[in-house]
């Protein structure tokens, strides 16, 4: 078989792929936004643990390390509610427009420090975690009219890629990064990395989520256990001397409503630059699990977080 063909077969798949997601998207956005996030926390409270099992055991497993004085019941509580809300978040970012688009939906509980910097951000990161629906922890940014940049997983499929682009576009006004590709093209991720050091220390606001395992991250503690993580955004603030923000966007209940905790993290700037970074990252994750302590159910336990 040819490459045009095999090409041509791809292309088809991409583009099959493309229009089932916009399909699902179109029914989603028929309904009004609370119900359609309610129908689809009990479908993914359902439908996930069975269809994903591999996801469900690492969920729990996650689970009895970070909460080992919980009972299997009381994990498992927690566990499916997480399933919930990942759910809302399924079809909230099917109606993101709309949502942010309602500035009753999204409080900034900080609000002397969000009131004392808002005007004067500078260079500035910020960080959050899979807490919520993580997508809106950029929202300070936006608020402050501070035209951030966002890093996130690129889609395969470039139709997808560039919807999802697309769909986004008020929330990161100044683009998105694509971690292995960069607008839209692929690089390396040194490559990435450097447009990322060169966006920020030219006065750009950029957002990372950085809860993740990472094979080639720096190894912190994380409830009591190494997690290797991303370093990126500590080395690229440690370099260019700005600013970092840990945000934390929180469900109101189980509605569309949400509540976001900002914090700044300090960056020392000793002669040891190493030892800074570390610095950064250990207290990063030490604030990243005091959130996760107080609202477990609405943090992403399926995903990978210890090797």
């Amino acid at each position: 078989m040819s490459s045009s063909r095999i090409s041509f077969g791809r292309d088809l798949q991409f583009r099959l792929e493309y229009g089932l997601l916009r399909l699902i998207v179109g029914l989603v956005r028929i309904l009004p936004l609370e119900t359609a996030t309610g129908l689809s926390a009990r479908a993914w409270r359902f439908l996930a643990p069975r269809v994903n099992p591999k996801r469900q055991a690492r969920a729990l497993a996650n689970l009895a390390i970070a909460f080992p004085e919980k009972s299997e019941a009381e994990r498992l509580a927690i566990c499916m509610a997480h399933w919930e809300n990942l759910g809302r978040v399924m079809a909230e970012t099917m109606q993101i427009d709309r949502l942010i688009q309602d500035p009753s939906r999204i409080r900034i509980v900080s609000d002397r420090l969000f009131g004392r910097y808002k005007n004067k951000l500078g260079p500035a990161i910020g960080v959050s975690l899979h807490m919520g629906n993580w997508e809106l922890s950029i929202w300070p940014f936006v608020e402050a009219r501070a035209n951030p940049a966002a890093v996130y997983r690129s889609v395969n499929n470039p139709y997808i890629d560039s919807y999802l682009r697309w769909q986004r576009r008020d929330l990161y006004p100044g683009g998105l990064f694509g971690r292995g590709k960069v607008e839209g093209e692929h690089g390396d991720n040194q490559k990435t990395a450097r447009i990322l050091t060169d966006f920020v220390r030219t006065g750009g606001r950029l957002g990372l989520v950085c809860d993740l395992y990472d094979r080639t991250g720096l190894p912190v503690p994380f409830f009591g256990q190494d997690a290797r993580t991303q370093a990126i955004g500590a080395m690229i603030a440690r370099r260019v001397g700005s600013r970092i923000w840990m945000s934390c966007c929180r469900r109101v209940g189980t509605s569309s409503r949400f509540e976001i905790e900002i914090k700044e993290l300090r960056v020392p700037r000793t002669k040891n630059i190493s030892d800074d970074v570390r610095w950064i990252m250990v207290e990063m994750q030490k604030q990243f699990e005091t959130w996760v302590r107080e609202t477990p159910e609405q943090w992403m336990w399926s995903n990978r977080r210890w090797s």
